[in-house]
């Protein structure tokens, strides 16, 4: 009998496929390294343990998995029942014992995936709503899951960096970073310069026509990593705002709100 394959044959939905599940296969990897026990210690995400971390990424792949059933059948499916659902879920995700938890993930990673596979081809430009009440096609899912389960791989603290995210993966992450910041007006000032891209330019974001801005400048990990809220290593700050520490170089400021 023939194995089972992705019903649709488009090759960006494919490459979009394949980029979440690399990440997805990059999450269990980090996960796995993990003993039992160092599952109770801090992630890198403030008031979170690595328990939480798996348990939101585990319950975000059935989440997502509902919107791929709502594109599939036109049912109106939500990820969550409300804001107040989904924090409940994480915190009670958090309390499972190690093996529950571990299967949590793994069970609601292959979930999402058969939900892809069996997609058929025409359904993934149905229109779905996301959690933020964004109404976007059924493709959109893809990428939703690809930042959540690369970004999460590091907020494990088990060794991963920005630096093992891919180019394309960290890219879009800064255009929708810097995005949400252009919408709501936080971006005044602020320019985000991108080096080492190869071609000798740096790529720029933010605010391209401040006449005397702010300078966040870095190679795009470090770049991501700050505008993402997790470090300034990496990156240096020029202009208004910035002050020099004790060590004569300019402090890097918080990056504005992301999400």
């Amino acid at each position: 009998m023939a194995a089972r394959t992705d019903q649709t044959t488009d090759p960006a939905l494919l490459d979009a496929l394949l980029q979440a599940r690399r990440g997805t296969a990059f999450f269990a990897r980090k996960l796995n390294e993990l003993p039992d026990a160092e599952l109770d210690s801090n992630s890198l995400l403030p008031g979170w343990t690595r328990r939480h971390v798996v348990a939101h990424v585990g319950y975000n792949a059935r989440a997502i998995a509902r919107l791929i059933e709502w594109a599939a059948t036109g049912i109106e499916t939500l990820m969550y029942t409300s804001p107040e659902a989904r924090t409940h879920e994480i915190e009670f995700g958090a309390t499972l014992s190690p093996v529950a938890l571990r299967h949590l993930f793994d069970h609601s990673a292959v979930h999402l995936n058969v939900e892809w596979r069996d997609l058929p081809a025409e359904a993934w430009h149905h229109k779905v709503k996301t959690a933020q009440g964004r109404v976007v096609p059924a493709e959109e899912t893809m990428w939703m899951r690809t930042r959540e389960v690369w970004m999460h791989a590091v907020d494990l603290d088990n060794g991963a960096t920005f630096t093992d995210i891919p180019a394309p993966v960290l890219e879009r992450l800064l255009t929708d970073i810097t995005g949400a910041w252009h919408t709501r007006g936080t971006d005044t000032g602020l320019l985000i310069k991108v080096t080492g891209t190869g071609t000798g330019t740096a790529l720029a974001f933010g605010d391209t026509t401040a006449t005397n801005p702010t300078i966040i400048t870095g190679p795009l990990p470090a770049v991501v990593q700050w505008a993402a809220g997790r470090g300034t290593h990496g990156v240096t700050a020029t202009g208004p705002g910035t002050t020099k520490s004790s060590q004569e170089q300019n402090q890097v400021p918080a990056p504005p709100k992301w999400i």
